[in-house]
């Protein structure tokens, strides 16, 4: 993300000891009351994904498939969304009781498997009992029918996120926690699924979410609906005269597909008015820019010629583009942060340029492909996708690469960065400048150590190696070392996880 500035996601936007997510996967053998009047016998999945950059975020006994989203949205409503979210998991351990994350919205029904499943909700937890214990292995669906308006969240550490409302709709950003107060969910970036979205708004109002329509769009004029939508006829109303209940107002369905695996914040669901604009990449990946038109000094032609450029230049840095289509948001959201939404980066009203943009395009690679599967190694996203920043300010005639560096490395003032390890940051910190720049500075140390040839390589195989899936820091320092052919411990130990400024 590039987030609380202009350029970095909240503020911008542990020596290497492996971590475990031993609460995702056990089972937890025991008499517990399901709150429905009764014990549930047999193992139950953990309410917690163990993390402690997150408390309380993800599940276990569970690997979602795949997640499919019916919406309805109605801004500013008293009940601003209907949902249906229908959830294909395999257990991972026998299974008579699991949760789901979902925070401050009305669950009217559970079904696990068509068959009516006992629920409670237990703070920001979901607390479903099947008619019938999962046996080790075995796919089930659960449909869970939900309602209310959802909480936008305002974090004293990390700042305003999630569902954020804007002027004309809402503006859906979630990192790192913010994806269960709109869809029931295993909200951890360790259980990466595939999507299908169905939203409905009121006429006049676009959609916008992750991944491609059933139909690109040619292009829309603001307040007039994409060809991707479909009118639904109102019903004929009685009552006050003049007056149109909410339930039969017109409305427009459009319909989005993420094929590739995304985590559960990288979700994004946009509703407003926008001016879009589609085309493709020299190479054919499918190209959708969207921007809020009260926004004068954002230009659509603009917007959407760099994000076809710089995707296009960065597959000759990083790798093939790991998804089936690219471009980019801008809304007129009161947020000073952007985030590297799955294929679609969303921005707020400051706009985006260049830098930005090479920012949360880069996270394409780094971050939503290969995702972390703990967050305390966010600077294997934010890090890249800073330098991958400083690489292309040095394109476009701003200052070098070498000069961000130094111009960090020399600030005497710059305590922050020699004071916080990047590769340990504590949550306080996870989104701090030393995350993002020291992260950067490590990567262009670890380019200065090994030659341009073998970092590149670094990159690409990591890339390739961990596309779809996600990944640790001693992960990344393996291939590092497999790829430059040197010992590289002690240069990752004084960069990412010691204090104080390293010697060059």
């Amino acid at each position: 993300m590039a987030g609380k500035s202009p350029r970095s996601p909240f503020p911008l936007s542990r020596a290497l000891a492996a971590f475990s997510l031993v609460g995702a996967l056990g089972a937890c053998q025991a008499l517990s009351g399901d709150g429905d009047g009764g014990p549930t016998p047999g193992p139950t999945g953990a309410d917690s994904a163990g993390d402690p950059y997150v408390p309380g975020d993800g599940n276990g006994g569970y690997d979602v498939q795949h997640y499919r989203l019916k919406l309805a949205i109605t801004p500013r409503d008293a009940r601003e969304l209907d949902g249906t979210a229908e959830i294909t998991a395999r257990a991972t351990q026998p299974l008579s009781r699991f949760d789901l994350d979902l925070a401050d919205l009305n669950v009217s029904s559970v079904t696990v498997n068509g068959r009516a499943a006992r629920q409670r909700h237990d703070g920001e937890e979901l607390v479903v009992t099947p008619e019938r214990p999962l046996e080790r292995g075995a796919t089930f669906t659960t449909v869970v029918r939900y309602s209310g308006r959802p909480k936008t969240i305002n974090d004293p550490q990390l700042g305003t996120y999630g569902w954020v409302r804007t002027s004309d709709g809402v503006f859906v950003a979630c990192q790192p926690s913010g994806a269960h107060t709109w869809f029931p969910s295993n909200d951890h970036p360790s259980d990466k699924a595939t999507f299908d979205f169905e939203i409905t708004v009121p006429d006049g109002l676009t959609a916008i979410a992750n991944g491609l329509p059933d139909r690109m769009p040619q292009g829309q004029e603001p307040g007039r609906p994409t060809p991707t939508t479909t009118p639904t006829t109102p019903a004929p109303t009685t009552g006050t005269p003049g007056v149109v209940p909410a339930s039969h107002r017109r409305s427009t369905t459009t319909t989005w597909r993420v094929r590739e695996p995304m985590a559960t914040y990288l979700a994004t669901v946009n509703v407003g008015r926008f001016a879009i604009r589609t085309g493709r990449t020299p190479s054919g990946v499918p190209v959708l820019s969207a921007v809020d038109p009260t926004l004068p000094s954002v230009s659509l032609a603009e917007f959407h010629d760099r994000n076809t450029r710089v995707t296009e230049e960065l597959a000759k840095l990083f790798g093939p583009y790991p998804f089936g289509s690219t471009g980019g948001l801008v809304d007129n959201a009161a947020v000073n942060f952007a985030l590297e939404t799955q294929t679609r980066p969303v921005y707020g009203a400051f706009g985006a340029d260049q830098t930005i943009i090479a920012h949360e395009l880069a996270h394409q690679w780094f971050g939503d492909s290969v995702s972390v599967s703990r967050w305390q190694d966010i600077w294997l996203n934010e890090g890249f996708a800073t330098y991958a920043e400083w690489i292309w300010g040095e394109r476009i005639g701003l200052r070098t690469v070498q000069q961000q560096f130094d111009e960090r490395y020399q600030d005497p003032g710059n305590t922050d960065l020699w004071n916080v390890p990047p590769g340990n940051p504590g949550r306080n910190e996870m989104f701090g400048s030393s995350v993002y720049e020291r992260g950067g500075m490590t990567l262009h140390m670890l380019r200065k150590k090994v030659g341009d040839a073998k970092f590149f390589d670094i990159l690409r195989t990591w890339a390739r190696e961990r596309r779809h899936g996600t990944g640790t820091t001693p992960q990344f320092v393996e291939v590092a070392e497999r790829v430059s052919g040197q010992r590289l411990d002690a240069f990752f130990k004084a960069w990412l996880f010691d204090r104080g400024r390293p010697a060059l």
